[in-house]
This record gives C-alpha cells, sequence and structure tokens, in this order.
C-alpha cells in the first residue's frame, strides 16, 4: 500500500508571477491590508490596481484582509469585504457587484491531492457572481461557483456550486432554503 511522502512533492508548474513581485506584494499586503489600525479603503483600492487587479467602485475593504495575488483578483462594484478575510487566490478569483464577503470568510482557490503519493498541488478558480453573501467564517473551496445572490450561512463549507438565490449551510453545505427579497 502507497503512503503519502512529502518528500516528493513537486509544484514546480506553479508560476504565480516574479519572485520580485511577489515580494513587494507581500510587503505591501502586510503593512496595508493586514494592519488592524488601516482602515483607509482608498489606499487599498490602489495598491491592488497598482499590483494588476480589477476593482470596481464604491468598493469597502476592511482592516486585517489577507490577499495572496492582487493581479489574480477582479472585483466588483459596490462589494464589501470584511475583517480578517483571506482571498488565497493561488487561481484566478471573480468577485462581482454587490457582494458581501463577512469578517472571517475564506476563498481558498488551492487544495491537496490525497490520493497522490506526492500530495500534488491542484488550483481551481471561484466565482462569486452579483448579490452574493459569503456569511462570517464561511469556506468557499477550489472550482466553486456562487451563483448569482446565493448566500453561503456562517460557518459553512462550499465544496460545489452553489445555486442563484438560494441560501446554503452547513459543513458540507446543502440547500436550506430559496432568497426571497421583499
Amino acid at each position: 500500500m502507497k503512503k503519502t511522502d512529502l518528500s516528493k512533492f513537486n509544484n514546480s508548474w506553479y508560476n504565480p508571477g516574479g519572485k520580485i513581485k511577489r515580494l513587494i506584494w507581500f510587503a505591501v499586503n502586510f503593512f496595508i491590508f493586514q494592519n488592524r489600525l488601516n482602515g483607509w479603503t482608498g489606499i487599498k483600492v490602489f495598491f491592488l490596481r497598482l499590483f494588476g487587479a480589477k476593482v470596481g467602485q464604491n468598493v469597502v475593504i476592511k482592516p486585517n484582509v489577507n490577499i495572496k495575488y492582487p493581479w489574480k483578483l477582479t472585483i466588483g462594484d459596490n462589494t464589501w469585504i470584511g475583517e480578517q478575510v483571506w482571498i488565497d487566490n493561488l487561481g484566478e478569483v471573480t468577485i462581482g457587484k454587490n457582494v458581501c464577503l463577512s469578517q472571517g470568510a475564506m476563498l481558498l482557490c488551492g487544495n491537496h491531492n490525497y490520493k497522490s503519493e506526492s500530495f500534488d498541488l491542484m488550483v481551481g478558480d471561484i466565482t462569486l457572481e452579483d448579490g452574493v453573501w459569503i456569511g462570517a467564517h464561511a469556506v468557499v473551496c477550489p472550482a466553486v461557483t456562487c451563483h448569482s445572490h446565493a448566500i453561503l450561512s456562517v460557518n459553512s463549507v462550499a465544496t460545489s456550486n452553489l445555486d442563484a438565490y438560494t441560501i446554503y449551510q452547513g459543513n458540507p453545505s446543502v440547500e436550506v432554503r430559496k432568497r426571497k427579497f421583499d
């Protein structure tokens, strides 16, 4: 029976950007984005755009946010990103308009192949369509699309796509009801 052998791990195929660019971004991310005292969204949007992110108008980014690679990020108009959100975008992350990422939410584009002896890295893009709400401490896994106005409730984990106008809860998340507006 084969066993995991991490000495065989090799993700040399994965190249998210130049080393100097990543190093400079690491410093900006640490001092500007992860800084609990920096509530100024304008400077954060400036740096995201400077590093290649596509960012819409009226975006709100709270303190203590962690973004892996801004050049793999698109954010639509009127989107809110809460405290302690982690966008671990090894792949492309597309966030639509009027999306809310509540505090502590995680968008995770990477995972490992547990069936592989070398525990290979796997990367999948994440898409949050317009009007999506990701609840506090909820997790969206690689290769998941949250369709228009879907909700992933507090502490839930989306391991597969979420249907439009539907509320999901649990780990793994399951549909609990349809989203209706008054």
